[in-house]
């Protein structure tokens, strides 16, 4: 009779769960349905298990998005004893294509973190590169620490991780590889998978998931995710963007302690202040439907 009662009760919030999993879906939906645009959502309840997807298994450019699996094979590397995290290498601005290895360099006007160019022919940390690849999005810092690690050694990482269509190609602005339809490309699912365990502190190590935490609660870019989160929030988070498209990517943090995972991507927009903001407010109502 007892077992009778709790599958009863299981069955009961498992039903209300996935009701109210459905109404926030139908909320979202109407929410992005006025933006021209393609969207994919992945939203998980760390908690709970309470899950919300659109379009979550579709590719999608991943933008700077990438920079997070090329995080996690820094790490990971270190780990290994490839290198040390505190280990100096050359900044430098010539890089060789994908393709056929002929050099290309990175445009300054390009690039978010311009501060990173003048830092040419100088030294710095792995771990100061991955910062700076991180919060403020360098692509100089990124092609620096692609070629340390290597795209398909990160690409290999994601897969052991279970994140089956996470494509890390290649370096930034390797225009014949791009000519040649070598991508980048990211699902909602996949990045909700890496971000999960991140959260769970199943990335390399706990303290190594942790270190990797640490960094992505600095990210310098919050327009989509925190924007319309209270101050009491925090969000660990990757954002990309390139024309027409805007992405985010994170855990976020309950004052309660709670947390959950979130991943917005969208292509094709037309109007990207209105992406932003359906992509901010979409943010704002599933941290809202957390609070009853």
């Amino acid at each position: 009779m007892k077992n009778f009662c709790f599958i009863t009760l299981f069955l009961a919030f498992a039903m209300q769960s996935a009701a109210q999993s459905e109404q926030l879906k139908n909320a979202i939906l109407a929410r992005l349905n006025p933006v021209e645009g393609e969207f994919a959502l992945a939203f998980k309840d760390l908690q709970t298990g309470q899950t919300v997807f659109i379009n979550e298994k579709e590719s999608f450019h991943a933008a700077s998005t990438m920079k997070t699996p090329v995080m996690i094979e820094i790490f990971k590397q270190a780990k290994a004893g490839k290198f040390k995290l505190t280990d100096s290498i050359l900044v430098k601005n010539e890089f060789k294509s994908t393709v056929d290895g002929s050099p290309f360099k990175l445009d300054l006007s390009d690039d978010s973190a311009d501060e990173m160019y003048k830092k040419t022919g100088q030294q710095m940390t792995i771990y100061d590169l991955t910062y700076q690849m991180i919060i403020v999005s360098s692509n100089l810092a990124t092609n620096i620490l692609i070629d340390l690690v290597g795209a398909k050694n990160a690409n290999a990482t994601m897969r052991a991780l279970g994140a089956n269509d996470i494509q890390v190609l290649r370096g930034v602005e390797d225009s014949k590889a791009f000519q040649s339809g070598m991508n980048n490309t990211v699902t909602a699912y996949d990045l909700m998978l890496i971000f999960e365990k991140l959260a769970l502190g199943e990335v390399v190590s706990r303290k190594d998931s942790e270190a990797m935490i640490k960094i992505l609660l600095d990210q310098k870019f919050n327009e989509i995710i925190p924007a319309r989160l209270p101050g009491a929030a925090k969000v660990a988070h990757k954002t990309g963007s390139i024309t027409g498209v805007q992405n985010d990517s994170g855990i976020i943090y309950l004052p309660d302690g709670r947390k959950y995972v979130l991943v917005i991507l969208s292509r094709k927009l037309t109007d990207v202040k209105k992406g932003v903001e359906a992509l901010a407010d979409v943010s704002g109502m599933i941290y809202d439907s957390l609070q009853h």
